[in-house]
């Protein structure tokens, strides 16, 4: 883990991370959020939706947000403020998922930093969002 100072933050700066989705994660994941929506888990239920597939949960996707933010930017001991998210696509089992987070604002004073939030698969948004994190 690593943290970065947010006078050394920089708007425009970023971090990501790449994690394919797997069923093992999402019945993992389904266990932990008790969403055991069968569009997720049952790969017959979910042929006949409209998905036609299983779909990983929206939140799962977005949990690597926090990921990056404990770990990469701004790191350790920096805690959430505020997230909106925009579910713009579905995302796939097996699907090979990118999350990033980009600075857009810093308020040193109230030490809040502003990011956007985006998940992708094959380069096309799936997920987009804002959020806010306080520094510690």
């Amino acid at each position: 883990m690593k943290i970065v100072p947010i006078e050394e933050i920089n708007v425009g700066d970023s971090a990501e991370i790449t994690k394919y989705m797997t069923l093992d994660m999402i019945k993992a994941f389904a266990g932990i959020s008790e969403d055991f929506n069968p569009v997720h888990i049952d790969a017959d239920y979910a042929s006949k939706s409209r998905y036609k597939r299983q779909i990983i949960h929206g939140l799962m996707a977005s949990s690597l947000f926090s990921g990056l933010f404990g770990t990469e930017l701004p790191g350790e001991g920096c805690v959430y403020k505020s997230q909106n998210i925009r579910f713009k696509r579905p995302i796939y089992v097996d699907d090979e998922v990118t999350a990033k987070v980009e600075v857009v604002n810093i308020d040193i004073k109230r030490k809040v930093i502003s990011f956007t939030t985006r998940c992708f698969v094959k380069g096309k948004v799936m997920i987009d969002g804002e959020s806010e994190i306080f520094m510690s």
